[in-house]
């Protein structure tokens, strides 16, 4: 009996097009996140899944209303899916905090997992909270298929986590906004990744690395 994720990427919004860092900065959509949001639904339209859990950040929740747009759900707003809080890096662009932080955005552009900042958040303790809080979820939909609209610092350490990848990893994983991936779980096997970061229904998007 397997059980599948769907993990997806929220759409673009002004934070993704104007290079500033986001956290828990609530930006919503853009139109061009819109229209990502819209081709992701068309995408998933012939997949039944039982629960979409959306963060509470409007940039998450807009893309899983528009996917739970023509089903009969309404997506969860669930709290420990929220984004990595960044502390007083959030909403300034990250070309200033470069500036300003000059050893601290070098730990960003090399190897996170080891950024500590007073007042904000690890990526350890993401880790934590979002592998704990999916395989929760996990259990809830035994042999059903659900999906989770997040942000890109919690599908990253959460895929790590669940599939056991070492330290560094967070560069060596790239979820595009409204990108999907699958997760399955097999009480024999646990977690194995399946499909990563699926954008052949996305027209546009920025690649972003850092």
């Amino acid at each position: 009996m397997i059980t599948r994720i769907y993990l997806i990427r929220h759409g673009e919004c002004r934070g993704n097009r104007e290079g500033l860092f986001r956290g828990r900065y609530d930006f919503p959509l853009n139109e061009t996140g819109k229209r990502q949001a819209a081709s992701l639904a068309r995408e998933l339209a012939d997949i039944e899944l039982e629960a979409v859990y959306t963060s509470p950040l409007m940039r998450a929740y807009e893309t899983a209303l528009t996917l739970c747009k023509d089903r009969n759900i309404e997506p969860v707003i669930t709290e420990v899916f929220n984004n990595i809080d960044l502390g007083s890096w959030e909403g300034r662009p990250k070309k200033g905090i470069a500036e300003s932080f000059p050893r601290e955005f070098r730990l960003w552009r090399t190897e996170p997992e080891k950024l500590k900042m007073k007042g904000a958040e690890t990526l350890a303790q993401v880790q934590n909270r979002a592998v704990k809080a999916l395989a929760a979820r996990t259990h809830e939909h035994p042999g059903a298929s659900f999906a989770l609209v997040t942000h890109r610092a919690v599908i990253k350490p959460l895929i790590a986590g669940l599939l056991g990848i070492p330290e560094p990893y967070f560069w060596k994983l790239h979820p595009e906004t409204a990108s999907y991936s699958i997760i399955e779980y097999t009480n024999e096997r646990g977690y194995a990744l399946a499909l990563f970061n699926q954008t052949k229904h996305i027209k546009e998007f920025i690649r972003e690395d850092m």
